[in-house]
């Protein structure tokens, strides 16, 4: 249990000077797709590689959908890795 919540007890102190509202908002977002990335087994390194590679291509919400951590196998991540490493 330690392990999980010393990341976020070291990074709370970070947060503090996120600089705007809208700086903390984008904090959050990108802290809860990593973290999310972390519990359904996924590299959160190689997840936002995949993100940032599909999302110009997302248009609809399914697509959207599609690009969440708990939608994704580490399967196809891992293909989408060895393709792109090619």
């Amino acid at each position: 249990m330690t392990k999980y919540i010393r990341p976020f007890v070291v990074g709370r102190k970070n947060w503090l000077f996120a600089g705007s509202p809208a700086g903390a908002d984008a904090s959050c977002a990108i802290y809860s797709l990593i973290e999310t990335a972390k519990q359904n087994g996924l590299d959160p390194y190689a997840y936002l590689h995949y993100v940032f590679e599909q999302v110009p291509s997302a248009q609809k919400e399914e697509h959207w959908r599609a690009l969440l951590p708990q939608n994704l196998s580490s399967k196809k991540l891992q293909e989408f890795l060895l393709a792109t490493v090619r």
